[in-house]
């Protein structure tokens, strides 16, 4: 008895199957950081971030973070104190103002060569009737203040939920742990501490989409 044929249509889709599955299981692929190492930036001003998040704490707070992860990944970071006094001094409170002026301006007040833009998507801690989340997302971009061109670009998140548990506390447990910590969170300030986790994630260098390391770094050239 001969075995029955597959129609055309269904190969196709098993077909469209297969690719779909294929990609989602491949790697990412690493960015292009030709223009990165062309560039060799070896001085970065981090610009104040801009905040789309209600908090008006979030641009002091991730900005307050910003430093150290590139510190670690060998770039001199032009002071945050006095860069802020710098703009405060020319009447540029505003972040959307800053992120607004020419690259090379920026080049001519501070000499650095290249600049950092952070926006800052979600900022604070949320109460969903059973449960709490604080929750830190930001983007950023790195420009070379020379060229005027984007080197770099990345993004990243954290949440207080990655190492939370609260299974087997039954629906009233529930609850009162959530209330409980967005009263914290919000006390305390918690998403401060958050947006430590995810700006050193959107920061450090190495990994397939990590800034390069800096000419300060000993693995300067190596990643």
């Amino acid at each position: 008895m001969p075995t029955p044929s597959i129609p055309k249509a269904l190969q196709w889709c098993a077909g469209l199957l297969v690719c779909a599955w294929l990609t989602g299981c491949a790697a990412p692929q690493a960015g292009d950081y030709s223009a990165f190492r062309a560039a060799s930036p070896a001085s970065i001003l981090v610009l104040p971030p801009v905040n789309e998040a209600p908090e008006v704490q979030a641009t002091a707070s991730v900005l307050s973070h910003a430093t150290y992860p590139l510190a670690e990944a060998g770039y001199y970071v032009m002071p945050v104190t006095l860069v802020a006094e710098t703009f405060r001094q020319n009447g540029m409170d505003v972040a959307d103002d800053v992120h607004d002026l020419p690259a090379s301006r920026l080049r001519e007040i501070f000499g650095a060569d290249a600049a950092l833009y952070i926006k800052i998507t979600r900022y604070g801690t949320t109460y969903q009737v059973i449960d709490s989340a604080t929750v830190v997302s930001a983007q950023a971009q790195l420009v070379d203040l020379r060229a005027g061109s984007v080197l770099w670009s990345g993004q990243a998140s954290a949440s207080s939920k990655e190492n939370n548990s609260s299974g087997g506390s039954g629906l009233a447990g529930m609850l009162i742990t959530a209330l409980v910590s967005q009263i914290l969170s919000t006390v305390t300030d918690a998403s401060h501490d958050i947006a430590g986790l995810a700006t050193h994630r959107l920061l450090s260098a190495g990994g397939s989409h990590g800034l390069l390391y800096g000419p300060r770094s000993p693995l300067y050239g190596k990643n």
